[in-house]
């Protein structure tokens, strides 16, 4: 391991000693130099734009605020271009001072470059469907994960947070989930260096190091990445330095939050009059006022405890990210550290983050140039954690503390399946991780004949060391101390071999990708525990002090070699066409299957508006045709999933223990690839002076060989097996329009919508074409419903439930007979809808005044059906606390949502409810201060922002959240419990971006 790090960082600092040896000076007379700024309409700095001297192969570009200088050798004709912006030519001199040039906002992004995977193209030459996310969400929403940017704001890509504890990953999925038991999040790419298949997550990257993120969705951008395809990529690119004087940048934020909407449980009146209801119904005599003695004192003394309130507090945010960057036309640098520190809503809950990165990229030769991205990230998330959960099941007169000061186990004594929701703060935790990232390049261009070549190799190095222990204490345990220990690490490398050709004659322009790689992961764990300790002094560093230890350990291997090959080729820039085909050979797979997949696809676009017939339509800027078609696959086999394998036991034998072996997973050696064959068109378009452009994409998707468990005789002493049999199909719509709607003066108003809708269903299963009750997949459904009894409301008093439902008494839910049968029977339960959503949205307007922007999001999601736990908490023997937003029956109220306390849910019913919701996502208010006062202050830029996050959510939805709603995923008793419940946060943070001149 110190080998390869070592190895490394020696080759960073070869490159670095290269670059500084590397300059050649070469003579030159009658030179002088012009300087400038180039700035919009407003007066805003333009960074990054290029600057070019007719005659010159070399051109500079703007630093951070704009600023530029450029050697010439007589005079001359500068070319000044920006992205979104119009081009403008400058006739310079010797005489020539300082420069202002105010380039114009063209509306037109045709000529912005994108990436698409293993290189670039201009968006006119696009012949997928590639969507880059709008950077204004990269640079104005504070964000610890950058999903949470990208949530709502690109169709198709459907971002939920499926948890808000600090330094959570929200989930990722991109045109529907086409897999049934395999991993359907997208495959995610850094600086052109697979990252996620290495085993890290986007919490490690910082948010203020990220340039550019792109989304490949349909199968021709996709299958160039071939078995890591099939559910979408992210690519994602870092930011470079820039020509020019070094620029330091420093953006940060401070902020509160706080749970979004509590669900509030039910005070010390509504508690008792709860349990003498419960008693009534249930015909129970009633002797105490409150269910448990361990209550009586606080009853008795009118003290009560607000336990929601003393397991949250007042959440602090803070991020604070220093950069620096610039370079000459030859060397350009980038550094940054980061540092985050989150504390959460729910106590204990804490997250910090500490970052460096530092990008480097020289050209030592005219023909080579060479890079490097290196980045250390360690997040740390330490700390005992409140039960939120518990903490709503607390009586409020529950006994929060011991006489001696210590937390109470059993606040509700002899209540034991609730324990004090506090105990959690004084388990001792540990929980850190860290990520070491290099990426190393060269660039190799030929001449001559050859030109227009070039060869890149690509060597990336992951080390992921992650570490967690606790040690829960004696008095928090019953006097039994329990420790645990657990370590993991994963070593990742790639190696690419890229080899490009690019040339244009006449009408034609041609550009071939090659690629040969190759990558590998291992991956190895250690887990320790005891139990049994006489003092609480060492914990989990000794784990030999407790009476009984436990320990596992494991190691895993995957590797893949991928050779892949792809042409682009345009005809007078109308007529497109893109061909693909990648060969990936996994490790994974069996013996007698073939380890290698080729995955091809090709697409065809055509630029109508270059055509001479549009030159009258002069209200049309841009249109586009796309089509696509192409297969991508799945991995979908975890490492020694096709192979026998044993567990271990340990049995009696002669009085002695004795270690044995037992079937573990039956082996498939025919296993392979789970494949999507499908097919995309679009359209692109711009109109009336780009004043409205968008895209529509329709695709249709069909995936086969699913990985599923058939299952198998019990006398083969296997369960199941795995096998490719499942088939299922995706297909949806999604729309993107963007427009500016008021422009006068310093006003502008601007509007972004996106729209998605997807539809997937299972099309067979285990090739018999029938549905499987028990894991609730049924074919031509969506692989993931809810599938329950149709309630139809609660039996009131008088209404006689004996022919339909024996059993049943007022105050019971009232459920439909379906099939008609004349009872309610398992064979009513139907499919009464889909846990994805049906459609989703995002609608974004912007207002710029002068120097003042504001920012509103709106996000919704709507079609979703989800069972609500909220509405089914487990209250059988009354003896625990429920929130007071949830009512129940009684024969005085009438209640036909809710049944009585005395109900006992015997059939499972999860309380299918609507969870579409629609929500102000974020609002984020801006001052950019004018270059006037910047000089004033001595700054080169400086922008204010206040932004609010999850601000309000409209729903009919009854419970903490419709989208995170993880208070009802079930408890687990004990104090040692992890169980992270925590729900939706609401943040409030205020802001500087400010550059140094």
């Amino acid at each position: 391991m110190k080998e390869k790090i070592t190895y490394l960082f020696n080759a960073a600092l070869l490159i670095c000693f290269l670059v500084c040896t590397s300059n050649v000076v070469k003579a030159q007379t009658n030179q002088f130099t012009v300087s400038g700024t180039v700035v919009d309409e407003k007066g805003n700095p333009l960074p990054g734009a290029s600057i070019k001297a007719a005659g010159q192969t070399r051109g500079t570009s703007s630093d951070a605020n704009g600023k530029f200088s450029i050697t010439l050798s007589n005079a001359s004709t500068l070319t000044i271009t920006y992205v979104g912006m119009a081009p403008k030519t400058v006739d310079v001199t010797s005489a020539s001072k300082s420069l202002n040039i105010i380039l114009n906002d063209s509306g037109k992004q045709l000529n912005e470059v994108v990436v698409v995977g293993y290189g670039t193209q201009k968006r006119s030459d696009v012949t997928g469907a590639v969507v880059s996310v709008p950077k204004q969400r990269l640079s104005q929403i504070p964000v610890t994960n950058v999903l949470q940017a990208v949530e709502g704001a690109v169709a198709g890509v459907n971002i939920t947070t499926t948890s808000s504890v600090p330094g959570s990953q929200p989930a990722a999925l991109i045109r529907g989930q086409n897999s049934i038991t395999a991993n359907s999040g997208p495959y995610i790419v850094v600086d052109g260096v697979p990252f996620s298949k290495q085993g890290g997550t986007l919490n490690d990257i910082n948010p203020n190091d990220i340039a550019s993120i792109e989304v490949l969705k349909d199968p021709s951008a996709v299958a160039i990445y071939g078995t890591n395809g099939s559910q979408g990529v992210i690519l994602i690119t870092t930011k470079k330095g820039a020509t020019g004087k070094p620029v330091i940048r420093y953006n940060g934020y401070v902020g509160t939050e706080n749970l979004a909407h509590i669900l509030e449980p039910r005070n010390g009146a509504e508690y008792v009059q709860k349990y003498a209801d419960y008693m009534s119904q249930t015909g129970q005599t009633q002797t105490n006022p409150v269910p448990n003695y361990g209550e009586l004192p606080n009853y008795n003394a009118g003290i009560t405890t607000d336990w929601v309130k003393e397991a949250t507090q007042q959440g602090i945010m803070q991020d604070h990210n220093l950069s620096i960057s610039g370079g000459t036309e030859d060397v350009k640098y980038y550094v940054s550290g980061e540092y985050m520190d989150q504390k959460g809503a729910v106590r204990g809950y804490q997250y910090k983050r500490v970052s460096f990165r530092t990008n480097l990229d020289a050209n030592l030769a005219s023909f080579l140039s060479v890079g490097t991205n290196l980045f250390v990230a360690n997040n740390n998330r330490d700390g005992g954690r409140a039960n939120l959960l518990f903490a709503t099941s607390m009586s409020p007169y529950g006994q929060e503390y011991n006489p001696n000061g210590t937390y109470a186990i059993y606040p509700m004594n002899p209540e034991q399946l609730y324990t004090n929701p506090l105990l959690g703060l004084v388990t001792d935790r540990l929980d850190r991780g860290t990520n070491l990232n290099g990426n190393l390049y060269a660039d190799v261009k030929f001449g001559g004949a050859l030109k227009g070549l070039k060869y890149r190799i690509n060597a990336g190095y992951t080390y992921l060391p992650y570490r967690t222990a606790s040690y829960t204490g004696r008095e928090a345990n019953d006097m039994i101390g329990t420790a645990s220990n657990y370590n993991e690490e994963t070593n990742s490398y790639t190696l690419e071999n890229i080899l490009s050709y690019n040339r244009d004659w006449k009408d034609h322009h041609l550009d071939v990708t090659a690629l040969y790689s190759n990558q590998e992961s291992k991956f190895r764990s250690t887990t320790a525990g005891a139990t049994g300790f006489v003092n609480d002094q060492l914990g989990y560093d000794n784990l030999g002090a407790g009476a009984t230890q436990t320990s596992n350990s494991y190691q895993r291997r995957r590797a893949l070699v991928s050779q892949m090959a792809r042409v682009n080729y345009s005809y007078k820039s109308r007529y497109l066409l893109t061909l693909t085909a990648r060969r990936d050979g996994s490790s994974v797979f069996g013996a007698d299957a073939d380890k290698y997949g080729l995955f091809p696809s090709a697409a065809i676009g055509w630029n109508i508006s270059n055509e001479d017939f549009m030159r009258k339509l002069t209200w049309i800027d841009n249109l586009k045709i796309r089509g696509s078609y192409g297969k991508s696959g799945n991995e979908a086999v975890d490492v020694y999933g096709t192979i026998s394998t044993d567990n271990t036991a340990r049995s009696p034998f002669n009085g002695i223990s004795t270690i044995g072996t037992i079937p573990s997973n039956l082996g498939n050696s025919n296993l392979h690839w789970e494949e999507t064959v499908g097919g995309n068109v679009g359209v692109d378009f711009s109109v009336f002076n780009s004043r409205i452009n968008g895209s529509v994409d329709m695709y249709d998707l069909n995936t086969s060989g699913l990985l599923l468990r058939r299952s198998l005789p019990i006398i083969t002493g296997y369960a199941n097996v795995l096998d490719n049999i499942g088939k299922t199909a995706n297909k949806g719509i999604e729309v993107s329009l963007n427009t500016r709607n008021f422009v006068k003066g310093d006003f502008k108003w601007e509007t972004a919508v996106v729209f998605a809708t997807n539809k997937n269903k299972i099309v067979d299963l285990y090739g018999d074409k029938q549905s499987d009750l028990g894991n609730r997949w049924f074919i031509g459904q969506p692989i993931n419903v809810v599938y329950d009894y149709v309630m139809q409301g609660v039996w009131q008093t008088g209404q006689d439930a004996s022919k339909q439902d024996p059993g049943s008494k007022a105050g019971d839910l009232k459920f439909a007979d379906v099939n008609g049968d004349g009872k309610v029977t398992a064979d009513d339960r139907v499919v009464l809808g889909q846990t994805a959503p049906k459609w989703t949205g995002g609608l974004t307007n912007t207002f710029h005044y002068k120097n003042i922007n504001l920012n509103v999001f709106i996000q919704t999601v709507q079609g979703v059906t989800k069972s609500n736990p909220d509405l089914n908490y487990g209250d059988e023997t009354g003896r625990r606390n429920t929130p007071a937003e949830i009512g129940y029956w009684t024969s005085t109220n009438g209640n036909n949502t809710r049944p009585a306390l005395s109900y006992n849910n015997t059939r499972g019913y999860g309380y299918a409810s609507d969870a579409s919701f629609t929500r102000i996502k974020d609002v984020t208010l801006s001052y950019q201060f004018n270059p006037k006062v910047l000089d004033k202050l001595h700054l080169g830029g400086l922008t204010i922002y206040a932004s609010g996050r999850n601000l309000y959510t409209f729903t009919d939805w009854i419970g903490w959240d419709p989208e995170n709603n993880y208070l009802g995923r079930g408890i687990t008793s004990g104090s040692n419990s992890w169980v992270d419940n925590y729900p939706t946060v609401r943040t409030f943070v205020f802001g500087a971006n400010i550059s140094l001149k």
